[in-house]
C-alpha cells in the first residue's frame, strides 16, 4: 500500500519534471537571456510549484551549468559558453529551439571530426563481439530503412554508432555516444531526415562493419568520413 510520503514523492518528482522541461527549453531558447535573475519565489508561483520543487530542478540545472545559484542574489542564468553543451539533455532542449540548424551543423562538424578516427581505431581494435553488434546493427539498419520505418531505424542507427564509438578504445571517444545520439534521436524527431534514409547511406554503414570486421581501417575511416560529410550536405537540404 502507497504511504502518504510515496505518493507526496512521485508527484513531486512529476512537478520537477515538469518544471525542468518548462525552463530548460526557456533557458536555451533564449527566454531568459545570460545575467537573468531567477527568484526562487517567483518561480514557484509562476509554475504552481513549491519552492522545494524549484530548488531540486535548480540544482539539475546547475549541473548543466546552464544557471548558478547564489545566497542573497538569486539564480542567475549563465552565458552560452559556461554551459555543458555536451549534455544530452542541453543538446535536446537546444534542438527543439529557433536554434536548430545551427546546432545540427555544429554536431555534425563534431561528429566529422571524431567518427571517422573511431571507426579506425575500431578496425584496429574491435573484439570479435562487437564485430558481430555491427553487423547486427549494419543489417537492422537495411531491414527498416525502407517503409518509413524511421523510429526503428533510429534504433539501430545509435546503436552502430555507439559500438565504433567504444570499439575505438577511446574513453574520451566512448563518452560521445550519448552525444551522438542526442543529435541522430533530434535529426529524427524534428523531421531533419528523409523519409526513408538514402540507400547509399544504408549501404556505407554495411561497408563500414565490413571493414571493421576485415581490420581494414583505411576504408573504415574513408567511408565513416563519408557517411559524415553526407549528413552535413543533407542538413543543407532539410534544415537550411
Amino acid at each position: 500500500m502507497t504511504s502518504q510520503a510515496e505518493s507526496r514523492g512521485s508527484r513531486d518528482q512529476g512537478l520537477h519534471a515538469h518544471l525542468l522541461a518548462a525552463l530548460g527549453p526557456a533557458i536555451t531558447a533564449g527566454e531568459f537571456p545570460p545575467g537573468t535573475v531567477l527568484r526562487t519565489d517567483e518561480l514557484a508561483d509562476r509554475y504552481e510549484v513549491s519552492r522545494t520543487v524549484v530548488r531540486e530542478a535548480v540544482r539539475v540545472l546547475e549541473s548543466m551549468h546552464l544557471v548558478e545559484s547564489r545566497r542573497r542574489v538569486g539564480v542567475t542564468v549563465l552565458p552560452t559558453e559556461a554551459w555543458n553543451v555536451y549534455d544530452p539533455q542541453v543538446i535536446t532542449w537546444r534542438l527543439a529551439g529557433s536554434d536548430r540548424p545551427r546546432q545540427l551543423r555544429s554536431l555534425t562538424m563534431l561528429r566529422s571530426a571524431v567518427e571517422p578516427v573511431a571507426a579506425r581505431l575500431a578496425a584496429e581494435l574491435a573484439t570479435p563481439e562487437e564485430c558481430a553488434e555491427l553487423t547486427e546493427h549494419a543489417l537492422g539498419l537495411v531491414r527498416t530503412s525502407r517503409g518509413e520505418q524511421l523510429p526503428g531505424y533510429l534504433v539501430h542507427d545509435i546503436a552502430f554508432h555507439r559500438v565504433i564509438l567504444r570499439a575505438s578504445r577511446n574513453e574520451m571517444f566512448a563518452r560521445l555516444g550519448d552525444v551522438v545520439a542526442a543529435v541522430l534521436t533530434g535529426r529524427t524527431e524534428h523531421e531533419v531526415m528523409f523519409r526513408d534514409p538514402r540507400q547509399a547511406a544504408v549501404t556505407m554503414h554495411v561497408q563500414v562493419a565490413e571493414a571493421v570486421r576485415e581490420g581494414d581501417a583505411a576504408t573504415a575511416e574513408r567511408v565513416m568520413r563519408t557517411i559524415t560529410e553526407d549528413a552535413m550536405a543533407e542538413l543543407d537540404v532539410l534544415a537550411p
